[in-house]
């Protein structure tokens, strides 16, 4: 295979394994913010808070995933 064609598989397993990660991580953080809601309504501000904090911290890693790819493609 040339070197071109095997940069951009590169580049597609980079990110496609790089973003299944966080994207399985935010429906489990979403699946159980939820289940924490339904058990404990008056928790809402303090499981929201927490649940969007830890969405951000699991897309970083897509992010990074992202930059990764980048990487690989263009240098």
């Amino acid at each position: 295979m040339e070197a071109e064609t095997m940069r951009l598989l590169a580049t597609a397993l980079a990110i496609g394994i790089g973003a299944l990660g966080p994207g399985l991580g935010v429906g489990l953080i979403g699946s159980k913010a939820m289940e924490a809601l339904g058990r404990n309504p008056e928790a809402e501000g303090a499981v929201r808070t927490t649940m969007i904090l830890a969405i951000a911290f699991a897309e970083s890693i897509a992010i990074f995933a992202l930059v990764v790819a980048l990487i690989i493609k263009f240098v």
